[in-house]
């Protein structure tokens, strides 16, 4: 008897994907990289290019990545290419990335089963509603349609493991006073407060380059530049000594889906400058024209924001009429 084979479903194309930009950033680590998250969503637009994507990561993903890649994750912070969880959200990352899913209708791409949502987003269990992606060595990114994995409640606790659901067993007897009473206790030492956060991210460039920029080129000013990588939103360049970013908004108009339809690694650019970020001390490019920032120029004959000069001082000069005038006055008063 020939065995048959089962009919396999035809793969999903989602048309909105909801990335769970923390989970794939640290598939197969024990740390998330930004790179790796990038690689990704850059392979997923790739094999899905009609897909629309919305990349969100948890609000502590800045403070765990690489400090290397700091400055990057602000710049796609600050672009709208990451989208984190406002501060104290229930559910946290995760409850974050389904509530975006659940109000527009889309498809979370993670390899999470999201265990503790499974009452209250049974969409989760629908075909084509969960996707997941792993990176193959020497293929690269694979995505496939997956299934959550629901939690075992009512499998028998392993020897050696507490059954949590068991009741709590009464003490037969009362348990023997093993600690003196509190009024012979020594005092615990009070506990240090946890010291606050105060890292922040490296900047895009050092001070010295970023300032010698800025005080040669203005908004609006024509450089050149080449692309040295790809964001999933946009593009990094080399402009001499320092770093640029080209966002997809100011490739062209309208925006490409991904910065490889537009420019390509290695490539030469003329570029304008359109803006600058002293905190980050970031510098965004262009390739669409920018309007130049008007500069304050002085005055024809006079200082700039003050009064204008007379042109000659013979202006302020009394007429000679005037002064032999005022001689005859002189002479005619009595004495």
């Amino acid at each position: 008897m020939v065995a048959t084979k089962s009919k396999v479903d035809a793969r999903s194309v989602p048309t909105h994907v909801i990335v769970d930009g923390s989970n794939l950033a640290t598939e197969g680590r024990s740390t998330p990289s930004l790179k790796q998250l990038n690689e990704a969503v850059l392979a997923f637009m790739k094999e899905f290019p009609k897909a629309q994507v919305t990349v969100v990561v948890d609000a502590s993903f800045g403070h765990r990545i690489d400090k290397k890649e700091a400055g990057e994750f602000s710049e796609a912070i600050a672009n709208g290419e990451l989208v984190t969880p406002p501060a104290g959200a229930v559910g946290r990352g995760d409850g974050f990335v389904l509530m975006i899913a659940d109000k527009v209708n889309a498809t979370v791409l993670s390899n999470d089963s999201y265990q503790e949502f499974h009452d209250h987003y049974k969409w989760l269990f629908d075909a084509g509603r969960l996707m997941g992606g792993k990176p193959v060595p020497h293929v690269g990114w694979i995505f496939v349609d997956r299934l959550p994995v629901r939690a075992k409640t009512d499998s028998p606790p392993r020897r050696g493991v507490p059954n949590k659901t068991a009741p709590i067993p009464r003490p037969s007897r009362p348990p023997a006073a093993t600690r003196p009473p509190a009024a012979t206790r020594a005092p615990a030492p009070p506990r240090a407060l946890p010291k606050a956060d105060t890292a922040t991210p490296s900047a895009v460039n050092s001070p010295e380059r970023y300032d010698a920029f800025v005080a040669k080129f203005g908004v609006g000013a024509r450089v050149k530049g080449a692309v040295e990588s790809f964001a999933s939103h946009g593009a990094y360049v080399r402009i001499g000594d320092v770093a640029g970013y080209l966002p997809l908004r100011l490739m062209k108009s309208p925006a490409p889906r991904t910065p490889r339809e537009h420019v390509k690694i290695g490539e030469q650019l003329a570029l304008t400058v359109s803006g600058f970020n002293p905190g980050r001390r970031s510098i965004e490019v262009s390739l669409l024209p920018v309007e130049k920032s008007a500069a304050t120029k002085p005055a024809k004959g006079g200082r700039a924001g003050g009064r204008a000069t007379p042109k000659s001082s013979e202006a302020s000069r009394p007429s000679a009429k005037s002064r032999a005038a005022r001689v005859l006055r002189r002479r005619r008063r009595p004495d």
